[in-house]
């Protein structure tokens, strides 16, 4: 029977060196490229590891009773943009991982399975001693990744009245005006200009008695 899986993936292994001897071990060690959508290695719009760059791979393949038992670390270099200045910022981050990857003709028992007995969707298996790295992988990552990144602990952000980056100028302010005080201001204006024009007309009327 034909696999759906192919072996040329790098995200692909094979087990058939375990040959299903349960404490049989295998470690390898592997540098793909990051896969792009929509496997994308982060979180979209935030931070992750950007398509073809590499990660690098740790694994430890262990055949137990019931499939293989796959434990590892990715490192990678995650690029995203800080949450506060919106400044590129750059993570070198190791995922942890461990998933076990199940037989087609075994339940989490050890023991042949029956129709039907498998009704979790979220149970891995292993496609003629075949298993794909890539959900695993990309699951492990975005736990790793910080969900509001920061280009430093202490950024300062960004101005909320002129946008201006708070870093590059810790002194950076804009004076307060209390709105109470402009909006009298505004009206005492709106007074002087009033009384400038009764007394404009006021002297203009003086002006036509004294011609009379």
């Amino acid at each position: 029977m034909s696999t759906r899986l192919d072996h040329r993936n790098p995200l692909v292994f094979d087990t058939h060196e375990l040959g299903r001897r349960p404490g049989a071990l295998q470690r390898l060690s592997r540098t793909v490229d990051a896969p792009g959508p929509p496997a994308v290695l982060g979180i979209d719009g935030v931070i992750g590891v950007p398509e073809g760059r590499p990660v690098e791979l740790d694994l430890r393949l262990e055949s137990v009773m019931e499939g293989v038992l796959v434990t590892g670390t990715a490192r990678a270099r995650a690029e995203g943009e800080c949450v506060r200045c919106l400044e590129p910022v750059r993570v070198d981050l190791a995922a942890d991982f461990q998933e076990m990857f199940s037989y087609p003709d075994a339940d989490e028992r050890g023991r042949p399975a029956e129709p039907g007995d498998d009704e979790d969707e979220n149970i891995l298996h292993l496609e003629d001693g075949l298993f794909d790295l890539e959900p695993v992988l990309r699951d492990a990552v975005v736990l790793a990744l910080p969900m509001q990144p920061v280009c430093r602990e202490d950024c300062e952000g960004l101005c909320s009245t002129c946008g201006a980056n708070l870093n590059d100028d810790p002194d950076h302010h804009h004076d307060a005006v209390d709105i109470r005080w402009a909006a009298l201001q505004g009206l005492a204006e709106t007074i002087q200009d009033g009384e400038k024009d009764n007394m404009g007309g006021a002297e203009a009327g003086v002006d036509e008695k004294q011609e009379k």
